[in-house]
This record gives C-alpha cells, sequence and structure tokens, in this order.
C-alpha cells in the first residue's frame, strides 16, 4: 500500500474511532498543582508567553504532528495552520515521507507555511526511513516547508504491527547523530510508547536539541493498526497483536520525569487541557502538545480548531492565576505533588518525587 494512501487511512480511523489509550491513561490525574488561595495578581495580566528555539509562541502549546501526504490533507492542515498563525502557538507536519515518494503531494506540506508564515513550524519524518533517504532529502523536507525544526519520529510498536511495517532498528542513533549535523534544531519525538531515561541520556550524547516524550494517554497507534487490520483482512494475527499492545510504554507524566537530562521537553499524550498544560510545564517540560483534539475541529474548518486552541489558552491562564503564576518561569517553580501510579512507577525506576513538593515558593 502507498504512503499517501495509509495517511489518508490513518486520518479518518482517528477522526472517527475510539483510538486512545484503554488502560493507562497518561498521569496527569495523578498530579496535582498546589492552590493558592492568595495569588494576588490580576489574571489578565498573566502573561504566558515563552520563546521556543529562537521562536515566540504566545502559549507554551504546539499542535502535534497530524497529517499531509495525501490530497485530502491539505484543507486539513489548512486549517491548523491558519489557527495556529492566529492564536501564536506553533505546529509540527505530518510525516513527510510521502512528499519524498510522490512529490506531487508536497502541496498538502507547503500549505502549512502558506497560511502560517510567521508561525513556529517543525519537519517529520520516521527514524526508520532516515537511513533510505539520507541527509538530502532531510535537507529537501526542511526547505520545503521553510521549517524552524526537525523533527524525528520513533513509531517501532507501529512498525511492528503494521504489515509493511519497517523493523529494521539497527544504527538509528548514529544516524540521528548524523542528522543532528544540520543547522537546524532536531527534535526525537515518540509517537505513544514514551521516552526512557535510558534513551533520553543517547539521545542527548547523540546531540538532538529536545526530546518530545510522546507518551501513553493519547492516541494508540497499536490501537489505529488494529481497526486497520479489521476493515481491510482477516488477519487475527495483527489485530491480536494490536490488542496486546495497545496500552504498551511509558505514560506521559512518567515520561516527562524520565527525560529530564538538561534538554528542552515536549509533553505530548493524553494532553487534553490547559491545565495538563500547566501540570507538564510544571513537571519540567518546556511546552505542551497534542493531535487527536484538533483533528475533528480541523474537518469543520479553522475558526473550530481556533476555538479549541483559545480553550486550552484560558484554562492554562486559569491554572497560573489558581497557582500565583504571573508567567512561565513562576510556573515552572510552582510546587505539585505526585500520587497513585505515577508515584509508585517512579519510585521502582529511582526517582524522588518529593522534590515536586518541595520546590521553591515562587512568591
Amino acid at each position: 500500500m502507498s504512503t499517501s494512501k495509509r495517511k489518508i487511512e490513518h486520518l479518518k480511523l482517528c477522526s472517527s474511532s475510539p483510538v486512545e489509550s484503554r488502560f493507562k491513561n497518561s498521569g496527569f490525574d495523578d498530579i496535582s498543582l498546589v492552590h493558592r488561595a492568595l495569588p494576588e495578581m490580576d489574571m489578565n495580566e498573566i502573561d504566558h508567553s515563552v520563546s521556543f528555539f529562537g521562536k515566540k509562541l504566545k502559549t507554551p502549546f504546539l499542535i502535534a504532528s497530524i497529517t499531509g501526504g495525501h490530497p485530502d490533507t491539505t484543507a486539513i492542515n489548512a486549517a491548523l495552520a491558519e489557527a495556529v498563525e492566529e492564536t501564536g502557538v506553533g505546529i509540527g507536519v505530518g510525516s513527510q515521507r510521502a512528499a519524498i515518494e510522490d512529490p506531487e503531494q508536497e502541496s498538502s506540506f507547503t500549505i502549512v507555511r502558506d497560511k502560517a508564515p510567521t508561525s513556529f513550524i517543525y519537519g517529520n519524518i520516521g527514524a526508520a526511513q532516515i537511513r533510505e533517504y539520507g541527509i538530502e532529502a532531510m535537507e529537501k523536507m526542511i526547505e520545503v516547508i521553510d521549517a524552524d525544526a526537525f523533527a524525528i519520529h520513533l513509531n517501532f510498536l507501529q512498525e511492528a504491527i503494521q504489515p509493511e511495517g519497517d523493523v529494521n532498528a539497527t544504527g538509528v542513533i548514529d544516524s540521528i547523530s548524523e542528522i543532528c549535523e544540520l543547522d537546524i534544531p532536531i527534535i526525537v519525538k515518540e509517537t505513544g510508547c514514551g521516552i526512557s531515561h535510558e534513551d533520553a541520556i543517547l539521545l542527548k550524547k547523540a546531540g538532538v536539541s529536545a526530546i518530545d516524550v510522546g507518551g501513553v494517554g493519547g492516541t494508540s497507534w497499536a490501537g489505529v493498526e488494529v481497526y486497520r487490520a479489521n476493515t481491510q483482512s482477516t488477519d487475527s494475527y495483527r489485530q491480536n497483536v494490536g490488542e496486546l499492545f495497545w496500552d504498551f510504554g511509558i505514560p506521559t507524566v512518567a515520561s516527562i520525569v524520565e527525560c529530564d537530562v538538561s534538554l528542552p521537553i515536549i509533553a505530548t499524550g493524553g494532553v487534553r487541557s490547559g491545565l495538563d498544560v500547566a501540570k507538564s510545564i510544571s513537571l519540567g517540560a518546556s511546552v505542551a502538545s497534542s493531535a487527536l483534539p484538533f483533528i475533528e475541529p480541523a474537518f469543520k474548518g479553522s475558526q473550530f480548531v481556533t476555538k479549541k486552541i483559545e480553550q486550552i489558552i484560558e484554562e492554562l491562564k486559569i491554572s497560573m492565576f489558581l497557582t500565583g503564576c504571573k508567567n512561565i518561569s513562576q510556573l515552572k517553580k510552582s510546587p505539585l505533588t505526585v500520587t497513585g501510579w505515577t508515584k509508585e512507577y517512579l519510585a521502582q525506576r529511582g526517582f524522588d518525587t518529593s522534590y515536586f513538593a518541595l520546590k521553591p515558593d515562587v512568591l
């Protein structure tokens, strides 16, 4: 099956089927910000802007990579990009592999920069494809969308389940290291299974500029492949394997802690509100991102995407107001508590979560 056709199948399945994690959640329910009953500020004066790789974001939020590579995705990316430009957040494009295989698909990606000329935009390709296409192809993908950064996504669970998947993961870290020699920030992002401390250290040594944890709690790509198997074949083996690994991996909150290796962190995976964004920042992330909540609005038009982003921004402002944080720097220093499954997991992994509750007072 062509990459282009697979991309539109994925998009339609994500918009119409329950593809989120079933039994493991992202961990945000185990995080509580410490309420300040006397915030001593005007909520309307809160500054929630940040600088991210030299670009100002009005809010520390990105629409995570969703789509591209099929004619039917052009309008979707246009709606997403228009909303991003209006609200001052950032965006990542979907895997640009389809445009490498068929240059006629480039317009589904270039539309993002056309509609968001001043926004932070990152390009995207899978780790399994780096060796296949080489540095020159990466440079082409960056140029096509005038990218501010470039993401290499890790999706080996999905590759292992889909019948056309590439499961040769040898030499990936060396390829990433080579890509990091390009004169552009390189982000390595998981796509739903999270990143461990051990791998975060390897990525830092390879020279990456940021880590997107892409943890369990949002879209399960094993789940997406289950639906593909159900609709396209009678391959019960693929269906069963997808069901087995539906929630495999490290939840987002735990992965944020795991990836604290002195690199910018993007918190992705089950981020569904501005409160989740606030918790992510307080845990140590630089920005948060989300994809699935924007697919349905994007089918309707940019105004619906804008409305969803504005809701997240307002929820973040309320969270900052109720924790006494006038800006993102203060939010990073604000205390929180970790309980439940997340606390138990992190303790077994050797992390002392009491640090978060003992952070210095922000006032």
